[in-house]
């Protein structure tokens, strides 16, 4: 049973590590990447070992504004927009073929924005490009997220039919007065109807998503929520802290910063979540996810098996991901490569036959060291120095002498615990795991201005 105990740390440690700092989704991070005048990828396809690819396909539209979301994202209601939009699709797919010719799609996800925004006949035709430029391996996870506001059983029974093995949920919160707050009200009763219909119809995983940290929650109205998650008992749950960032995105202005929970207030909801889903049963995957134990992603944390990426955690650190659609990222080998961000541009570079991706970034071999012991300490809380000396051919410790001195101060608070081998993580200390992490980012010590980043508390 996992407990984490954050109100026993003072008050004044919360606020010492609640900095600005990035989510490790990947390293170096998005905010990273560089211009790009040609097609980095053909070259990171040479280098790459993976045996097999993961697809991402990201589908910009929503029919209303959250005013919470930092996603990359299209408001409208004029569904005839999607049709055109799948055919670039296409389009990219055709101009990528040579990064999956001979090897099998392990996985294929599905976000946004909200997939959900596409019909039904919209659906089967962008499954029927898929299956049609692609061969899935036996078995292949194909996963969505669901806007349930837009959806019905009947939308669900033809995901199924298409083949999709897990479904995600957007719950965030149950609160009436938090969900008109970000303009997301929705029926808590309609969600639970679409997960027990998911059950019934056989999908292999259904996972839930909340957000703590939004405007106007207390722990008196999460705690409501909570109590809706588990009435669900879904199979995963994903438990995001809200990221704050109104100088990038405008919606987040329509409610005042007097009305956010506090670094102290948002560790509390934290600490209830974690606590109430491991009570009843939940492993705590990571930062922020949660999984029953018969879940596959509970089974790979417990074997040592877990990785991230773009996507969050994930079975599969064997692949490379390739994106499709307008800022969708691919990870390549030692590359990184974004695709325009904008619409109208993503169409154009299709149009004229120029480089899908606007940036990316080639690895060096300093950011690939890195990217294992950040991945590491995301994924399984700890890092062992051996393993990583011995697969980079380093001294870990006079190679990260500066990383470790930094160290010190997290280690006499209680938040790390050091042997002549491992860097460990106790499980008291897991909300503070971005600020750990960034101890490694060589970008943030250099020079990176920490305002691009949310707070990591």
């Amino acid at each position: 049973m996992t407990i984490i105990a954050v109100q026993q740390r003072p008050v004044s440690t919360i606020t010492k590590y609640a900095l600005n700092a990035p989510r490790y989704t990947s390293y170096p991070t998005a905010l990273k990447f560089e211009p790009l005048q040609d097609d980095i990828l053909p070259q990171a396809l040479a280098v790459s070992k993976a045996p097999a690819v993961s697809l991402y396909v990201h589908i910009p539209f929503c029919k209303t504004l959250c005013y919470y979301c930092g996603c990359n994202k299209m408001v409208t209601r004029h569904n005839e927009k999607a049709d055109e939009y799948l055919d670039y699709i296409e389009k990219e797919i055709l101009s990528k073929r040579y990064l999956t010719d001979g090897r099998r799609a392990v996985s294929l996800h599905l976000g946004g924005g909200s997939p959900s925004f596409l019909s039904e006949t919209q659906h089967t035709y962008l499954m029927y490009l898929l299956k049609k430029h692609f061969t899935f391996e036996a078995g292949a996870e194909l996963s969505i997220e669901l806007d349930p506001r837009n959806i019905d059983k009947r939308y669900l029974q033809n995901l199924k039919c298409l083949g999709y093995t897990r479904i995600s949920f957007g719950l965030q919160d149950t609160d009436y007065n938090v969900q008109k707050t970000i303009n997301r009200v929705q029926s808590t009763s309609h969600i639970a109807d679409l997960v027990f219909e998911a059950r019934s119809l056989g999908f292999d995983s259904v996972n839930l998503d909340l957000i703590y940290g939004l405007p106007n929650q207390s722990i008196e109205t999460f705690s409501s929520t909570i109590a809706a998650t588990k009435a669900m008992m879904p199979d995963r749950i994903s438990l995001f802290s809200y990221a704050h960032l109104p100088e990038r995105f405008a919606a987040q202005r329509k409610f005042a910063e007097e009305t956010l929970p506090s670094s102290e207030e948002k560790a509390a909801l934290y600490k209830l979540a974690v606590n109430s889903f491991t009570n009843i049963g939940y492993e705590m995957i990571g930062l922020d996810h949660f999984a029953l134990s018969k879940d596959s992603l509970a089974i790979a944390k417990n074997k040592g098996e877990l990785h991230r990426n773009f996507q969050g955690y994930t079975l599969r650190g064997d692949t490379d991901l390739i994106g499709f659609g307008v800022s969708a990222i691919s990870t390549v080998g030692n590359a990184f490569a974004q695709n325009a961000k904008e619409l109208k541009e993503y169409y154009h570079r299709l149009d004229n036959h120029l480089p899908n991706a606007k940036v990316g970034l080639s690895l060096s071999v300093d950011d690939l060291i890195r990217r294992d012991v950040i991945s590491s300490l995301m994924c399984n809380l700890a890092v062992d120095k051996q393993a990583i000396a011995d697969k980079h051919h380093i001294i870990f410790d006079e190679y990260f002498a500066s990383a470790l001195n930094n160290l010190e101060e997290l280690k006499e608070d209680g938040l790390i615990e050091t042997t002549s081998r491992y860097i460990r993580v106790p499980e008291s200390a897991r909300i503070y795991i971005r600020a750990i992490c960034a101890r490694f980012d060589a970008y943030l010590n250099a020079s990176e201005i920490l305002s691009s980043y949310s707070k990591a508390i």
